[in-house]
């Protein structure tokens, strides 16, 4: 079981940038397909990025397409999510997911076996 810690997150102004980090201990991130996911007050948890276990494919969400990068360092065991241009609406709690996975990862929540617990994010206009 890989245990999965989010940072990173915080107060940024709109049109600002922010790099979350997904750290794993007790198990080597390289093993593992890596998302990310958000989930605003009152909404339902959305797809944001995810990123194959050796980084060679990736998959963004609509919303966040043109705003976002995601990246690994498979030697540090983390795997990035790098944000620009932040608006308000990108306010939310950020969750890192995993799962052990050769192929394209998933985009829906419930393919993934392993949450870290969240960082918050919060954009002001």
């Amino acid at each position: 079981q890989v245990q999965l810690v989010e940072s990173g997150g915080g107060l940024a102004q709109a049109g600002g940038s922010l790099r979350l980090s997904c750290a794993a201990s007790s198990r080597r991130l390289s093993a593992y397909a890596v998302g990310w996911f958000r989930q605003a007050p009152g909404k339902e948890r959305e797809f944001v990025a995810a990123i194959s276990r050796s980084g060679s494919r990736s998959l963004s969400g609509d919303s966040v397409k043109d705003r976002i990068t995601i990246s690994r360092d498979n030697a540090k065991n983390t795997v990035y999510l790098q944000m620009s241009s932040l608006q308000p609406e990108d306010t939310a709690v950020y969750y890192c997911a995993s799962k052990t996975w050769i192929g394209v990862p998933e985009t829906t929540a419930g393919w993934y076996d392993y949450w870290g617990q969240g960082t918050q994010v919060t954009v002001s206009s």
